[in-house]
């Protein structure tokens, strides 16, 4: 059983309202009503497919994977669990939309965690971590700092001296909605991140609806990499071209099925991905893409279908998975929150897309099953977990997180 321990002396109340954890990447600002009455609202957002009662280990016979693929539990109270980035070590540093950053500490190198610490807390959704040269990196909504000296606070039983953060950059716009950030290091060395559009659909210029980038140091200036995106929780680079790649999720309230959210490739800095004037490569926006043209923006590698939230994506480096998964990529499907009952709910799932040759070939289901029929009902489905974030583990193994069942999951293969 994980044992989640306090640190630093406290631990600061998260709001259960908080760690419901079934707040998709386009969830409503608080106050906001779904389009036509879409959606479940719960301390003041407007959430997805109704929970199933019950823990993640009760469902986890739920999932579906390809033979050969098994899934168990990694660490099973890790509360709100979203971002992922992997110590030296082998400790997992989880991120939040709460207050809080997790250490998920495996001691024994057995597959299943020990302690569940508690690196930082009292934060501002603290979403993004990065792990680099015995420092971990951390973006809330408004600032980015570096915590020295992570790895021997996790060396102690129940956490070691408490990590003091110093702060890189504390400009970046404090907006809550679409205000929690991913963070990662790019081939180049410099940190990664990015500024959401600050609601569903407006324009509000730079720096509003980009991707970011600096270097990691205090008082660094970020300079922007792209334009025209809208609400990115996930990005990676290809293994050979060194390009990233990252998810998009749409705009809202335009209809059940429309737009897709987008899988993108940015091949160099200032490339413009279309919004708000342009969705999925094709739909120029009612109210914001006159005059404008679609041509004019880069188009998705992939559709990866309406209100799917995509969040998190990763190219499989590792040797344990068949050969044919060697630098594919699969994609985390956290799931729509607006879809109207009718047509139900999708998403919550992970994705394969095959890449040959810098395009994407094929985009099938890998693990699905966190979204179930309601019983006695055909037109209402349930969930009782949303994946959010992948990590690949040196063993070639693949770590889930889940922030609605609070858990966070490994994926092996065996002939």
């Amino acid at each position: 059983m994980v044992k989640r321990m306090a640190t630093m002396g406290f631990v600061a109340a998260i709001p259960a309202a908080v760690l419901i954890g079934g707040l998709s990447a386009g969830a409503q600002a608080p106050g906001q009503q779904a389009p036509g009455g879409r959606g479940v609202a719960r301390g003041g957002f407007v959430l997805g497919a109704d929970s199933m009662p019950g823990t993640a280990a009760e469902h986890l016979s739920k999932l579906k994977l390809p033979a050969g693929f098994s899934i168990a539990l990694y660490a099973d109270n890790v509360p709100g669990a979203r971002s992922m980035a992997l110590g030296s070590d082998g400790t997992v540093f989880v991120g939040t939309r709460a207050q809080t950053v997790h250490a998920v500490v495996d001691r024994n190198k057995d597959f299943k965690a020990d302690e569940v610490l508690t690196v930082a807390t009292g934060l501002t959704s603290p979403n993004g971590v990065a792990f680099k040269d015995g420092a971990l990196y951390v973006a809330e909504n408004s600032r980015i700092s570096r915590y020295d000296g992570v790895l021997d606070f996790v060396k102690v039983a129940g956490g070691g001296a408490a990590p003091k953060p110093t702060v890189l950059t504390d400009k970046l716009p404090p907006d809550r909605m679409h205000g929690w950030k991913y963070l990662t290091f790019g081939p180049d060395g410099l940190l990664y991140s990015a500024i959401g559009a600050p609601g569903n659909i407006l324009d509000r210029g730079d720096p509003y609806a980009t991707i970011i980038r600096m270097k990691p140091e205090p008082n660094t200036q970020w300079e922007i990499f792209a334009r025209g995106v809208r609400n990115t929780v996930g990005y990676t680079w290809h293994p050979d071209t060194r390009e990233m790649w990252f998810t998009d999720n749409g705009r809202d309230a335009l209809s059940d099925d429309t737009p897709n959210d987008e899988l993108n490739i940015a091949a160099k800095p200032g490339l413009h991905f279309g919004y708000p004037y342009c969705h999925q490569g094709e739909i120029v926006d009612p109210e914001f893409g006159k005059g404008k043209s679609c041509a004019d923006y880069v188009a998705p590698a992939q559709k990866l279908g309406p209100h799917v939230a995509g969040l998190g994506l990763k190219f499989y480096g590792g040797t344990m998975f068949p050969a044919d998964y060697r630098k594919q990529l699969i994609v985390v499907n956290h799931g729509s929150w607006n879809r109207s009952p009718e047509v139900s709910h999708t998403g919550y799932r992970l994705m394969l897309a095959k890449v040959q040759n810098n395009k994407v070939t094929s985009y099938e289901p890998f693990v699905e099953g966190w979204l179930q029929a309601a019983p006695g009902s055909q037109l209402k489905r349930q969930a009782w977990g949303q994946p959010v974030d992948l990590l690949e583990l040196p063993d070639g193994s693949l770590l889930v997180s889940d922030d609605r069942a609070n858990v966070i999951y490994r994926i092996t293969y065996r002939r």
